[in-house]
């Protein structure tokens, strides 16, 4: 409650629209916010006439703004200073059917104006677990891959509650390939579309988002030119065993005691899954030597194995840091290290430049 108003902060398609209003429900108003973002931090008494709250965004870093509920002005009282131009690109959200005909939406970032050509480079982001929203964030990371002519694309997979608990448990347990074809199904899109083509589309996620590109590399290799899946879960049979892994039994299932749960496990696992003589694309899986949520030994296993069985066309990396952990606390020099090899590793099998504001 501010200034005798009710404020509301809902999500709609992944993204959040703040409203007031009056005690008994009426009058309803939409506070003007400056496009599709997040809004967190939402603060402001009762017998006050304004309020605060940071919004934030894929091309805006978070800003408080302060908002008078009698006048419904929205004004910036406080924002970092980044050295980019934010005003030269735009995010839009469109939507794809997935497999089975589900409706699901892309985030898309790019420089404004942008028309598809066919041959951009694009990032496809995703994560598809554990009932996470994915709502807009900005990342200064990310404005490397943006400013180097690419697309920066975030797909909203079902396994997560951008639509309630329905989409949730329809990417858990037994039907987790869901998840699976509805971010290869982006990334089809994305294609079919105009945007890309395979030779210049990378994929990138983290944790379970790297189980989802690990699988996904495995099961379409002839869609991605880079893979990148960071402190990624890909023991699907064993996973309980170590540390943390007994609380996600809920969401993945357990292959010890269920032998349904085997049977749908084992057929998506990424350690169990990688084909003799195939050759998958480049991929540079990242992990921790002390990384005590999900254990290395995942992708120090994952990438034994490709090593092991797949072609030799291309590369199958692993980077290991040491003295860190699965990401929160992590150095703020160690990110910058981690992420300056990451984008190296897509711009070289994206054929970027470095520096350049087009890609060649």
């Amino acid at each position: 409650m501010v200034g005798s108003r009710l404020v509301v902060n809902t999500m709609s398609h992944a993204t959040n629209t703040l409203y007031t209003y009056a005690l008994d429900g009426s009058n309803e108003q939409q506070v003007p916010l400056p496009g599709l973002g997040s809004i967190y931090g939402l603060s402001g008494r009762k017998e006050s006439p304004e309020m605060f709250l940071t919004f934030t965004s894929f091309v805006q870093a978070p800003v408080i703004y302060r908002y008078d509920i009698a006048t419904q002005a929205l004004a910036v009282f406080r924002e970092p200073k980044v050295a980019f131009d934010s005003t030269a690109y735009e995010t839009r959200q469109i939507f794809f059917k997935s497999r089975d005909g589900t409706d699901v939406p892309i985030f898309l970032t790019m420089k404004r104006g942008y028309k598809p050509d066919g041959n951009t480079p694009v990032l496809l982001y995703g994560y598809g677990g554990f009932n996470i929203n994915l709502t807009p964030y900005f990342s200064t990371a990310r404005l490397i891959f943006l400013e180097g002519g690419g697309i920066y694309a975030l797909v909203n997979l079902r396994g997560g509650a951008e639509y309630g608990e329905e989409w949730h448990q329809a990417g858990m347990l037994e039907n987790k390939q869901n998840v699976f074809d509805d971010f290869i199904g982006a990334a089809e899109h994305l294609i079919s579309a105009g945007y890309t083509r395979p030779a210049r589309l990378a994929i990138l996620g983290g944790s379970n988002g790297g189980l989802l590109v690990s699988a996904c590399m495995l099961q379409r290799p002839d869609l991605f030119a880079a893979v990148v899946p960071a402190v990624p879960v890909t023991d699907m049979l064993r996973y309980h065993k170590f540390t943390v892994g007994r609380y996600w039994v809920p969401e993945y299932g357990n292959a010890e005691k269920n032998p349904e749960h085997f049977n749908f496990l084992y057929k998506y696992s990424p350690l169990h899954n990688v084909k003799k003589g195939v050759d998958y694309p480049p991929v540079m899986v990242t992990t921790a030597d002390t990384d005590d949520r999900v254990v290395p030994s995942h992708a120090r296993k994952f990438v034994a194995e490709l090593q092991a069985r797949a072609g030799n066309k291309n590369p199958a990396l692993i980077r290991i840091e040491t003295n860190a952990g699965h990401g929160a606390g992590k150095p703020t020099s160690k990110r910058i290290a981690e992420a300056a090899d990451m984008y190296a590793f897509i711009f070289h099998f994206l054929g970027m430049n470095w520096g350049s504001a087009a890609a060649k």
